[in-house]
C-alpha cells in the first residue's frame, strides 16, 4: 500500500480512528502495530504522514496521529517502495479522460482499476453500436459501492493523488459534448486551448501518429487529454467519424489486435510515454 484513503478527517487533536473493514485490512493484512507510520490521503486531496498510536483488538479500532515519528516505539514505515508524497511531487498536472465503450462487466472493472492506477481523472462509459445491451444494463445498474471500492483500492496500492471519478454511461454524442465542455475552460474559468483528444482505432485510415500529435514544443502546454477506446468489436466507422468531426485524432497501433481491456491500458501508457518524451 502506497497510501491509505480516509473517508473521515482527523479531529482537532489530529487523531484519526480507523474501524470496521479498514481496521481488518490495516491490522490483518498490513499488520500495523503501534509506532508504524502510514501515509493517509483525505477527501480534499491532502496527504499526511501518520503514526499508529494504538491498536485495540477488543473494539477493533486503530488510532492514528498526524505527527512525525513516535518517541515511545521503534517506528516502521509500512509504505513499500516509492512513497505517495514522492509520486505526487513527480506527477505532471494533466487531467486524463478515458471514454471507454462499455464491455463485459469484469472487463470494465479491470479497465477502471488500471485507469485509476494510471492517474486517469474521469472514466466515462460510452454506449456504442458494438456494446451489447446486457453489458450496458449491467453498467447502468452497477453498485456504486463496488466501483468506489475498486477505485479506492487502486489508489491505495498505486499512490495516485488523482481522485478518479467514474461517471454515468452516456451516448457517443453526449460523450463528445462532455469533452467539449470540459476542455473549453480551465480551472480559472479561462478558455483552455491546450488539450488533445485521440480515439484508438484498429484500422489505419484517417489516422495520425502520436509523435506528430505530441510535438516537443507543444507537449509542455498540454493540460487535458481525452482517450477513446472501443469495446469488444471495437468502434464503428460512423462513431469514429463523429469523433473526428469533433476534433479528435484517430490513432492506430501497428501489430496485433488487442482486447479492449488491454487496449485501454496500452493506449493510456502510449499517450503518457509520448507526452513525456
Amino acid at each position: 500500500m502506497r497510501q491509505f484513503i480516509s473517508r473521515e478527517f482527523p479531529d482537532k487533536k489530529g487523531l484519526l480512528r480507523i474501524c470496521g473493514k479498514d481496521f481488518r485490512y490495516l491490522r490483518q493484512v498490513l499488520r500495523l502495530k503501534p509506532g508504524d507510520m502510514l501515509s493517509v490521503r483525505f477527501s480534499d486531496g491532502t496527504l499526511q504522514n501518520t503514526t499508529v498510536c494504538s491498536v485495540d483488538e477488543n473494539s477493533r479500532e486503530i488510532l492514528l496521529q498526524i505527527c512525525g515519528k513516535s518517541e515511545n516505539f521503534e517506528t516502521l514505515d509500512v509504505t513499500r517502495g516509492t512513497k505517495a508524497d514522492e509520486i505526487q511531487n513527480s506527477c505532471p498536472q494533466i487531467e486524463y479522460f478515458l471514454f471507454q465503450y462499455i464491455s463485459k462487466p469484469a472487463k470494465m472493472e479491470q479497465i477502471i482499476r488500471q485507469a485509476t492506477e494510471c492517474g486517469v481523472k474521469y472514466v466515462i462509459p460510452v454506449c456504442g453500436e458494438f456494446s451489447q445491451k446486457q453489458n450496458i444494463l449491467s453498467m447502468q445498474h452497477s453498485k456504486k459501492e463496488r466501483i468506489e471500492r475498486i477505485v479506492r483500492e487502486a489508489r491505495q496500492q498505486s499512490g495516485s493523488p488523482v481522485e478518479t471519478e467514474i461517471l454515468e454511461p452516456v451516448s457517443t454524442e453526449n460523450a463528445i459534448s462532455f469533452w467539449q465542455e470540459k476542455k473549453s475552460f480551465g480551472s480559472s474559468g479561462s478558455l483552455e486551448q491546450n488539450s488533445v483528444a485521440v480515439v484508438l482505432w484498429e484500422r489505419n485510415e484517417k489516422t495520425v501518429s502520436l509523435k506528430k500529435i505530441f510535438q516537443p514544443e507543444n507537449s509542455e502546454k498540454i493540460k487535458k487529454i481525452a482517450i477513446v477506446v472501443g469495446c469488444e468489436g471495437g468502434i464503428s466507422p460512423a462513431e469514429v467519424d463523429l469523433f473526428l468531426s469533433a476534433g479528435f485524432n484517430a490513432i492506430h497501433f501497428p501489430g496485433n489486435i488487442l482486447r479492449c481491456e488491454t487496449a485501454a491500458l496500452y493506449g493510456i501508457a502510449a499517450v503518457q510515454s509520448a507526452l513525456n518524451q
